[in-house]
């Protein structure tokens, strides 16, 4: 039997009405953002396709599943994550400050900080993160860190309210989560990843998760213990690179676990109002054994004034 109750999706039914009246459901505004370049950008075509998961190891507590059809518009959608380097051009330009340097502390990951990893803080039951002073975009793992040399890697360290803030200066916007999935998923229908249903066909490394015994020991079969550079990988059939993997891609989504069992299927934007965003993609601290969430369908969310080195974001911009 399914976890989810049988809903009407598509008539105006009574129970259906009254669902969406409620502010916790009723549908956001759909923003519109025409005037960016198009240049590094692929264009979608809007089409129907199967979202959601029903596998076994689909997380019910998300609101994976059901598989439903979901109908798209055309829009562009990022080639690669935005880059230190591009985010760099918008601070420089608008003297944007992240919100990681207004708190002057942000999330790192306790892997990389050695030794030094007992002098700090631990949010409860989490202890591979550290509350890190200094920690910002420039500074992904403190004050003694920086970007040079990873100027073609995601940015990281920033939060939907900063990813935001680049979109708008870039005239885009942040994906829906029913864009971003029909763009991981590269024109394949219902595969676990943008590559089919083997994470690692024939032995071979597609995108940049955690191997080993997380969160202790990491082999970094596939190249990499931190962020990737953005091209490291191939491509997936749209020609969208590292959309699996590597850092988690903050949406525009109001997270929700059932909003798409009883919101609109086309064009959907998740819900009005919520407490955290959507996140999607997993990243490179992503393992099967505690998050398994770099499948295409696999969803997440943070507060949005949340950071940490493992989150960047990708923009989109509709087609006039």
């Amino acid at each position: 039997m399914s976890a989810f109750p049988v809903l009407p999706c598509c008539a105006p039914t009574k129970q259906r009405a009254a669902v969406l009246e409620s502010s916790r459901l009723r549908s956001a505004e759909r923003v519109r953002a025409t005037s960016g370049s198009i240049e590094e950008m692929i264009r979608l075509e809007g089409e129907r396709y199967l979202a959601g998961s029903e596998d076994t190891d689909a997380v019910a507590a998300d609101g994976e599943g059901p598989v439903r059809a979901v109908t798209l518009d055309a829009f562009y959608m990022d080639r690669y994550p935005v880059t230190n380097e591009r985010f760099g051009e918008f601070v420089r330009a608008t003297e944007y400050k992240t919100e990681a340097e207004s708190f002057a502390w942000s999330f790192v990951f306790s892997g990389h900080l050695g030794e030094r990893a007992e002098q700090f803080e631990h949010p409860a039951g989490l202890r591979w993160w550290r509350k890190v002073t200094g920690a910002d975009w420039r500074h992904p793992e403190g004050p003694d860190s920086s970007i040079e040399g990873r100027e073609h890697r995601p940015v990281v360290q920033v939060s939907w309210n900063d990813a935001a803030a680049y979109a708008a200066w870039a005239g885009k916007r942040l994906p829906t989560e029913a864009e971003w999935e029909f763009a991981a998923r590269g024109g394949l229908e219902q595969k676990r990843y943008p590559w089919g249903d083997d994470l690692t066909p024939d032995g071979k490394h597609l995108c940049n998760i955690w191997q080993g015994e997380f969160p202790d020991r990491d082999l970094a079969e596939d190249g990499y213990s931190s962020t990737a550079p953005v091209d490291a990988f191939a491509p997936n059939g749209f020609g969208l690179y590292t959309i699996t993997g590597n850092a988690w891609e903050w949406c525009a989504d109001w997270f929700s676990p059932e909003y798409h069992l009883y919101g609109t299927r086309v064009n959907p934007v998740g819900p009005e109002a919520g407490e955290t965003r959507a996140m999607r993609g997993g990243s490179y601290l992503c393992h099967a054994s505690y998050c398994n969430r770099y499948r295409n369908s696999a969803r997440t969310s943070n507060t949005p004034d949340s950071a940490g080195t493992n989150i960047s974001f990708r923009c989109v911009r509709d087609v006039l």
